[in-house]
């Protein structure tokens, strides 16, 4: 059974409250971490979430103790631990800051895409509990990232989802209606037409490190609707470590799925909706032909063609 990874982001909880909720629904325990803003949720039916706001300043890798040893200066241990005691100082103050507009961010395992439809209890909960979402504020670009396991590792495999994605882009945006702000950040910005136009073209038959060449030098950024680099450092590290050293790039076997937003405010909405939208890339993926079809007419249309396109692309969904 796939499974898939879910990250929800949110604001007017804080990570402490998100962490204790979590539990409570799912009969977890919250453990807490050396950061007060970074909590794990252990014991659940999928194993352990994590809880944190989401800001790489307050939730480093390193602090400046670790910084100073590593620079081999000439200082004693207790001048090191003063550096320590400093930097969560300052993380802290930060952390209190940036939880107006930096949102709570809660990880989730990996979990059977059948039974995502427990996390609606989560949502509800969230909702419930003063958790705020995407279209609760304009300065609120929160998002749900979906990571679903891919099925193989073969390159026709991964082209038929970047190919089905790309042809479902306009349709997906449109159903999901991305919030203005989201919009204007770069954060889930569109692939570019050069490298749409490139991938839909029958001729491209690449072999795996060319796929991996011509995507990241067209999208040279993790800031893409669909972020194909943890799955790309995955399969051949040597080959995207060419184009980056982004430490944020975590490898990973699975797409990593970027565009839905947190829809908080809607009491209709689930993360089952998001991924029953990503299951029609699935679809259009499996199906060779109507790929084909649906690149020729992509191909043949000008660049200011959306709405029919949408339109076209609805054909073909009412036949599944």
């Amino acid at each position: 059974m796939r499974r898939v990874g879910v990250e929800i982001e949110f604001s007017g909880l804080d990570p402490a409250n998100a962490a204790q909720l979590l539990a409570d629904i799912y009969d977890g325990q919250v453990v807490a971490t050396s950061s007060a803003f970074v909590f794990s949720v252990e014991g659940t039916p999928w194993g352990k979430f994590l809880v944190e706001l989401d800001t790489q300043y307050v939730n480093p890798e390193k602090d400046l103790g670790d910084l100073m040893e590593e620079a081999e200066l000439p200082l004693n241990q207790d001048a090191v631990n003063i550096g320590r005691d400093l930097d969560s100082f300052f993380r802290n103050v930060i952390g209190k800051v940036s939880s107006i507009a930096v949102p709570t961010e809660i990880v989730a395992p990996p979990i059977p895409w059948n039974e995502l439809d427990k996390l609606t209890a989560l949502v509800e909960g969230l909702r419930e509990n003063g958790a705020k979402g995407t279209d609760d504020n304009f300065i609120y670009a929160f998002g749900v990232h979906l990571n679903p396991e891919v099925a193989a590792d073969d390159v026709g495999y991964l082209l038929r989802h970047l190919r089905a994605y790309v042809l479902l882009s306009h349709w997906l945006r449109d159903r999901i209606e991305i919030d203005t702000t989201r919009r204007l950040l770069p954060h889930v910005d569109p692939f570019p037409r050069e490298y749409v136009r490139l991938i839909l073209d029958a001729d491209y038959s690449p072999d795996l490190e060319t796929l991996i060449s011509d995507y990241a030098r067209l999208n040279p950024t993790r800031n893409r609707e669909l972020d194909m680099f943890p799955l790309f450092k995955f399969l051949a590290p040597d080959v995207v470590a060419r184009f980056t050293d982004d430490i944020l790039i975590k490898a990973r076997p699975t797409f990593h799925y970027r565009l839905p937003n947190t829809h908080l405010s809607d009491p209709a909405w689930d993360i089952v909706a998001e991924w029953n939208r990503w299951f029609v890339v699935e679809k259009l993926a499996a199906d060779e032909k109507a790929i084909q079809r649906l690149s020729d007419r992509y191909l043949a249309k000008p660049s200011s063609f959306v709405e029919q396109w949408i339109r076209d692309i609805g054909e073909w969904i009412e036949t599944l």
